[in-house]
């Protein structure tokens, strides 16, 4: 397992270079996207980690994954970066940890929105302008469905919840009454 230090470390080397070039929200989405394809593909992790791989190999099928998926220079030159120092498994994390720092240099904070069924646009405009106003940030909402909640919503910003879902209610009414 990698150790948080090194994916800060990375993390804040990439950073710095979105900011230095000013192209911070377009690296950061490029890392995230080709961390993703990194995550789901088990070949691709099983040849950018294999030390019989020779180094030109791994760097050239690198590159064209990321031509493929239309990355930029300063990308491509990142993820070579952590393969040719064996840190590619660190990706995912890397590139997670790059998209805190950007949210938090955009001002921008995630909220994570998980309703019973899909909800209008409507709401989710009005519940982003209430966010807002109490973050003082930008808000954007990550929406997830999940049937178990039975109706309601839980809103999930950084360390806070929220849940405002029946699910929820029954079981708080659940635990009162077994305290009795």
């Amino acid at each position: 397992m990698i150790s948080s230090a090194i994916v800060d470390r990375y993390a804040r080397a990439i950073f710095e270079l979105g900011v230095e070039t000013g192209q911070l929200s377009q690296l950061s989405e490029q890392v995230r996207s080709f961390a993703a394809v990194f995550a789901s593909s088990k070949e691709l992790r099983m040849v950018a980690e294999n030390p019989l791989v020779p180094e030109d190999q791994r760097d050239g099928i690198l590159k064209e994954i990321g031509s493929r998926l239309g990355l930029g220079e300063h990308a491509i030159n990142s993820v070579r970066v952590l393969a040719a120092r064996r840190r590619l498994a660190a990706l995912p994390d890397v590139a997670k940890r790059l998209g805190s720092l950007a949210d938090e240099k955009a001002g921008v904070v995630r909220a994570k929105v998980t309703s019973a069924a899909p909800l209008s646009e409507d709401f989710y405009a009005k519940l982003a302008q209430k966010l807002e106003a109490k973050t003082l940030k930008k808000v954007v909402i990550e929406r997830e469905h999940d049937p178990s909640l039975i109706s309601g919503v839980v809103t999930k910003l950084g360390d806070n919840t929220i849940d405002g879902s029946l699910k929820g209610r029954l079981q708080a009414l659940e635990r009162s009454l077994l305290q009795v």
